[in-house]
């Protein structure tokens, strides 16, 4: 059986990667379900980060790397847009290669826009100065494969934990918020994220610690 893996809280993650980028650049995985919170608490620790001292942190989130629907409406994936099979892992796979060897001024990264559903390229710079990195998305602790060769990129992994009833709430508020129908609410929820969520907290290994976010 398996060690129990330790809980931890936004003040003690971030004190943590803070010590640690005090020898060399620090990648910081923030995994969980859609609904967890996990951009949130992302943007959290690098905000508390950049307070202590201005450049010291910075975002790379998951969500620039879905497939546009240019592929995925042809390819039949556009109801299933959020599921591991719509994502270029082995685009974000190389960044992290470039992000980990600090070897360029800066690396430029996607960012998603979700209110027009794309991802806008080039539309952050990440520079080599910054020590600490912190990557967020669903799927970065996955076990199988292709995901799986994103795990020996981070330094640390934290895995978001809630509740699913939680998450329900949370999903269904966000789609209200972007004017879905109640009938394109209830697939989303129940035929896209809660089962995706599931896939999350069964398949996600090598967590260093979770943090409660509901």
């Amino acid at each position: 059986m398996g060690k129990a893996v330790e809980y931890v809280d936004l003040a003690a993650l971030a004190d943590m990667l803070a010590k640690r980028a005090g020898a060399g650049r620090v990648v910081a995985a923030v995994a969980g379900p859609p609904g967890s919170g996990k951009s949130t608490v992302a943007e959290r620790i690098v905000e508390d980060l950049n307070a202590r001292a201005a450049g010291m942190a910075a975002v790379l989130p998951m969500d620039g790397y879905h497939y546009d629907d240019l592929h995925l409406v042809p390819a039949g994936l556009r109801p299933r847009k959020g599921a591991p099979e719509t994502f270029d892992v082995g685009g974000l796979y190389h960044t992290l290669k470039r992000i980990r060897a600090r070897d360029e001024d800066f690396v430029a990264v996607p960012v998603f826009d979700r209110d027009i559903e794309i991802a806008r390229a080039g539309a952050r710079l990440i520079s080599a100065d910054v020590p600490v990195i912190v990557v967020e998305g669903n799927y970065l602790l996955m076990q199988r494969e292709p995901w799986a060769r994103l795990r020996p990129m981070f330094d640390v992994a934290v895995l978001v934990d809630v509740p699913e009833a939680v998450l329900r709430e949370r999903l269904r508020a966000r789609w209200v918020h972007y004017k879905l129908t109640p009938e394109e609410i209830d697939w989303k929820l129940d035929g896209n994220d809660l089962p995706n969520g599931r896939m999350v907290m069964a398949e996600s290994g090598g967590a260093d610690f979770r943090l409660r976010n509901g």
